[in-house]
C-alpha cells in the first residue's frame, strides 16, 4: 500500500515591496541595542549611546605650544630656568622681563604672557631677546575642552581620533551600543562548505561573501551553520539560533520553491514578515521577519541576488540596532544602460572613475565575478531611461 505524502502548506506571499521602502523599513523598523559600556581599545567602530563628555579640562593646565621661552613683559629677557614636559611642580612666577627655557606640552610659569619659538630667538648666555610678536604659542587650561562639555553627540561613530579625544579629557571607557550578535544558517543539500565540489553539488560563496561584510557593518558574527532542506530540520535551525543571535540571516530557501523552507520557519515561529519580496532584479525573493525583539532575514541562494539582497536589508538593519542612521547614498552619471526594466530597481555592478558609472559585465543572480571587478553597485530605478543621475551602494575596501 502505498501512502501518499502530505501536501506542502501554501504559502502566503504578501504584496512586492519597493526597494528604498525595503531599505528604510529594514533601518528604521528595529530599536538600537541596549547601551554598554567598554574600554576605549573595544569602542572603535561602534556607535555612542550617550555623548561622549569632558571629564577634566583639556588642556589641563597652561602649557607651551612650541619649544622655545615663555617670556614676560618686553624683551630682552634674562632666563632664569629650563621647564620640559612631565615637571609636576611648576616654576617660580616670571617677573618683568625674565624666561623659562621651556618644551612644547610643558607647563608654563604663572605669569607667561607669550612663547617665543626657537626660531624666531636669538640668545647670548643667559639673555635672549626676539621681535615683538602677537602669536602667544600659549594654550590655556580648559580652552579646548571643559568638564561636562559635550564633545560628540549620541549617534556618532566612535572612529580613531574620538578614542583620543577620549582618552585627552580623562574617560577610560565609552558607553556605546552593543554589537549585534549574527548567526548564518547556510541552507541546501547541495552546498558544500570546502574543496573541490562533485558532480550535482555546489561551492557555497555566500557564506565566505557575507563574513568580511558583516564584520565591516559592525556585527559580531556567532558562527555559521549549514542545513539541509528537510522543512523541520530546517525550522528548528531557525528556532534555535534566535535564542542568542539578535539577527539571523537565512542564505537559500527564501523563495517558494519545494526546497525553500525559510517561510514554513517563520510560520512556525509566528514571525511577522515586514518585506516579503522586493522589487529589485537580481534578490527578488528576499525576506525582513522579526519575533519579538530577534531578527530574521532571508536572502536568495544566487550569489549575486544574495549580496543585492545583504546590501538591501542588512546592512540598515544592522545600522539600526546599532544606532546608526541610514547610510546616505552618493549619486553618479550611469554610462551604458542595463536592459530596460518598467517595474524593478536594478542593481548593477560598476566601476567608478569620478563622478562617471560604467558598467561590470557580469551581474547576473548566481555569479561574482560582476562584483569582484566592481567599486560600486548602481541603484537603476525603475523605467530609467539614463535621463537622471543613479544613486551607489559602496563597499568597504
Amino acid at each position: 500500500m502505498t501512502t501518499a505524502a502530505a501536501p506542502r502548506p501554501t504559502t502566503h506571499r504578501a504584496p512586492t515591496t519597493g526597494w528604498a521602502r525595503a531599505r528604510r523599513l529594514a533601518h528604521d523598523l528595529p530599536s538600537p541595542l541596549p547601551a554598554q559600556e567598554v574600554p576605549l581599545a573595544s569602542a572603535a567602530g561602534r556607535a555612542l549611546a550617550v555623548p561622549l563628555r569632558a571629564r577634566t579640562p583639556s588642556p589641563g593646565f597652561d602649557n607651551a605650544a612650541m619649544d622655545g621661552y615663555a617670556v614676560r613683559g618686553d624683551g630682552p629677557w634674562r632666563v632664569l630656568d629650563r621647564v620640559l614636559a612631565g615637571r609636576v611642580h611648576g616654576a617660580p612666577p616670571l617677573a618683568e622681563q625674565t624666561a623659562v627655557e621651556i618644551a612644547t606640552g610643558a607647563p608654563v610659569p604663572e605669569g607667561t604672557e607669550r612663547v617665543v619659538p626657537y626660531e624666531i630667538a636669538e640668545r647670548l648666555g643667559d639673555t635672549v631677546w626676539a621681535s615683538p610678536g602677537d602669536r602667544r604659542h600659549v594654550r590655556r587650561r580648559g580652552e579646548y575642552a571643559r568638564p561636562g562639555q559635550e564633545l560628540l553627540p549620541a549617534g556618532s561613530i566612535v572612529t580613531p581620533p574620538a578614542v583620543g579625544l577620549a582618552a585627552s579629557v580623562g574617560l577610560d571607557t565609552l558607553t556605546v551600543h552593543a554589537r549585534p550578535r549574527v548567526r548564518m544558517i547556510v541552507s541546501g543539500n547541495e552546498l558544500v562548505a570546502t574543496g573541490v565540489p562533485r558532480w550535482g553539488q555546489v561551492r557555497d560563496a555566500i557564506g565566505p561573501m557575507l563574513r568580511p561584510l558583516l564584520t565591516s557593518w559592525r556585527a559580531e558574527l556567532l558562527d555559521s551553520r549549514m542545513v539541509g532542506d528537510e522543512l523541520d530540520w530546517f525550522a528548528a535551525a531557525v528556532a534555535g539560533s534566535i535564542i542568542d543571535a539578535d539577527v539571523t540571516i537565512v542564505c537559500g530557501a527564501s523563495s517558494v520553491g519545494p526546497a525553500d523552507g525559510l517561510h514554513h520557519a517563520l510560520r512556525s515561529l509566528r514571525a511577522t514578515a515586514h518585506v516579503d519580496g522586493v522589487a529589485c532584479r537580481p534578490g527578488h525573493p528576499q525576506v525582513l521577519a522579526q519575533v519579538g525583539q530577534k531578527w530574521i532575514v532571508g536572502l536568495p541562494g544566487n550569489p549575486y541576488a544574495a549580496l543585492v539582497a545583504a546590501l538591501t536589508l542588512v546592512e540598515p538593519l544592522l545600522a539600526g540596532l546599532t544606532g546608526l542612521p541610514l547610510t546616505e547614498l552618493e549619486t553618479g552619471t550611469l554610462v551604458g544602460a542595463p536592459p530596460a526594466d518598467e517595474r524593478n530597481t536594478r542593481i548593477v555592478p560598476v566601476r567608478r572613475s569620478g563622478q562617471v558609472l560604467r558598467l561590470v559585465e557580469g551581474g547576473q543572480p548566481g555569479q561574482l565575478g560582476g562584483a569582484a571587478g566592481a567599486d560600486a553597485f548602481a541603484v537603476v530605478p525603475p523605467g530609467w531611461r539614463g535621463e537622471a543621475p543613479v544613486e551607489l551602494l559602496r563597499l568597504e575596501r
